[in-house]
C-alpha cells in the first residue's frame, strides 16, 4: 500500500459512512422520516407517564425503520444532521400542536441554534401557540453542549423565559466539565445508560450513579435514568430517587403512540 492511502478499515469505514449519507438524502428527499415516540416514566408511580421523547427515524429503500443510532454519528456534522433536527423538530411541534395534553422531548444539537431554519421554526411555533413552551422540552447531548457552551448557554438563557425545558442527554458520558453545571441551569438530565442498563447487579455503576444522581441534584435538575429494561433494576433506582425512568421496561419507540390510535379510531 502507498505512503499516505487509507487501510482498508478506514475505506470501509468511508464506505459505511458514504452509504449512509446517501440512504438519508433519500430519506428526506422522499419524505421517508417519522418520529417514534418513547414514555418517561414517573418513578414514584411506574404506571404513570411524565412526558414522552420523539426520536427521529427514517425509511432505507426496502422501508426497513432505521434509528438514529444508526445514522446520526455518519451526518451529525453535515448540513443533513442540520435537515435532520429541522424535521424532528418540526414533527415534535406539529405533534405539540395536535395534542395539548402532550409534553415531549426533542433531541437537537448545538450546531443546529445557528442554523437558520431550525431556530425560524422554533421561534414562529412559540409565536403562534403560547402554550406551546411550557410542553416543550429540547433535549441535548454532553458532546454537542461542550462543543459550544457559551452559544448553549445563551440560547437556553432566551427560550427559558418561554417555559421551554432543557434536558442534558448522555450525563457522566465524559465530556461535560462540572464547573460548567452553575452557568447552563439545565432543568433535567438524563444519566447515561451505561451506567443504568443492569445497575441491579452492578455495585461499581452504583457508586457512580449514585455520585451522578448527587450531582443533578445539588443543582435542583430533575432526574431520568436511560436504558431502565428489567424490573429489578427500576426498583432499585426508585429506590436511588430518580425522578423518572425511561427505558424498553417500561415501553419501546412506536410511531404509533396511543393518541395518534385513538385520533384514527375517531376518524373511522
Amino acid at each position: 500500500m502507498p505512503p499516505g492511502a487509507d487501510s482498508p478499515l478506514n475505506y470501509a469505514v468511508s464506505q459505511r459512512d458514504k452509504n449512509t449519507i446517501e440512504m438519508v438524502s433519500d430519506a428526506i428527499a422522499d419524505k421517508q422520516t417519522l418520529l417514534a415516540y418513547q414514555p418517561i416514566m414517573r418513578a414514584s408511580n411506574h404506571s404513570k407517564v411524565a412526558f414522552f421523547e420523539g426520536l427521529i427515524r427514517v425509511l432505507d429503500a426496502t422501508g426497513r425503520v432505521i434509528p438514529a443510532a444508526e445514522f446520526m454519528p455518519a451526518i451529525e456534522g453535515t448540513e443533513l444532521g442540520r435537515e435532520i433536527d429541522v424535521l424532528t423538530l418540526r414533527m415534535g411541534l406539529q405533534a405539540l400542536g395536535a395534542n395539548p395534553g402532550l409534553r415531549l422531548s426533542i433531541n437537537m444539537s448545538a450546531r443546529s441554534i445557528g442554523y437558520g431554519g431550525w431556530i425560524k421554526m422554533l421561534h414562529r411555533h412559540l409565536r403562534q401557540d403560547r402554550t406551546l413552551g411550557e410542553r416543550l422540552i429540547l433535549e441535548i447531548t454532553e458532546s454537542s453542549a461542550m462543543l459550544v457552551p457559551e452559544l448553549v448557554i445563551d440560547f437556553m438563557d432566551e427560550l427559558q423565559p418561554k417555559g421551554v425545558c432543557f434536558a442534558l442527554d448522555d450525563f457522566g458520558a465524559g465530556y461535560t466539565a462540572i464547573r460548567y453545571f452553575s452557568d447552563f441551569h439545565f432543568d433535567i438530565v438524563k444519566i447515561d445508560g451505561q451506567f443504568i442498563n443492569g445497575i441491579s447487579d452492578n455495585p461499581d455503576n452504583r457508586v457512580i450513579t449514585t455520585a451522578l444522581l448527587s450531582i443533578a441534584e445539588h443543582f435542583d435538575m430533575l432526574t431520568v435514568a436511560e436504558f431502565v429494561e428489567n424490573a429489578d433494576d427500576a426498583a432499585l433506582l426508585t429506590q436511588l430517587g430518580f425522578d423518572c425512568l425511561q427505558g424498553y421496561h417500561f415501553g419501546t419507540p412506536t410511531t404509533r403512540p396511543a393518541w395518534l390510535r385513538s385520533h384514527d379510531r375517531r376518524a373511522g
